[in-house]
């Protein structure tokens, strides 16, 4: 799926608490680095993984679901396979009526599902990874150990 590159920019931007559904608490995994990346960056991660409820992730204490979180999220970044995308999208426009954002990371994408957010005015992103795109959009995309655009003189 394409993506114009100021909706993504819009999105990342717009957005300022986002669930992120099937966090690991294994730092080697991508959902725990994602998750680490964008509390870095200033946004308000809330972990949500039933096997790990009530554990401790980067400060927080993991959710069992989408409905054991007590304010808002602007994104719910999904961290599981497609097949659980529908559940994990009709909790989300159940708990959360003003949710902005479904963001399913690369691998991940249901159609159906996501005609169904979309309808309801949820703004859908499939196959892709928010960490990623922030550090493609906003010029954090590191190449050859040296940050995309910046020369050095000590070459």
């Amino acid at each position: 799926m394409e993506y114009a590159d100021q909706m993504l920019r819009d999105v990342l931007k717009r957005t300022r608490r986002i669930a992120v559904v099937g966090v690991s608490l294994n730092p080697v995994r991508p959902s725990y680095y994602v998750a680490r990346y964008l509390g870095l960056k200033g946004y308000d991660v809330v972990p949500v993984n039933p096997l790990h409820a009530g554990e401790q992730l980067l400060g927080k204490t993991v959710l069992s679901g989408l409905a054991h979180i007590e304010e808002s999220v602007d994104m719910v970044d999904i961290f599981r396979r497609s097949e659980f995308v529908p559940e994990i999208v009709e909790e989300a426009l159940a708990a959360f009526p003003e949710l902005q954002t479904i963001w399913m990371q690369i691998g991940v994408s249901h159609e159906a599902a996501a005609a169904e957010a979309e309808a309801r005015g949820v703004t859908v992103i499939q196959n892709r990874c928010p960490k990623i795109e922030y550090q493609r959009l906003f010029g954090e995309l590191r190449m050859g150990g040296f940050a995309t655009g910046v020369i050095s003189s000590k070459l």
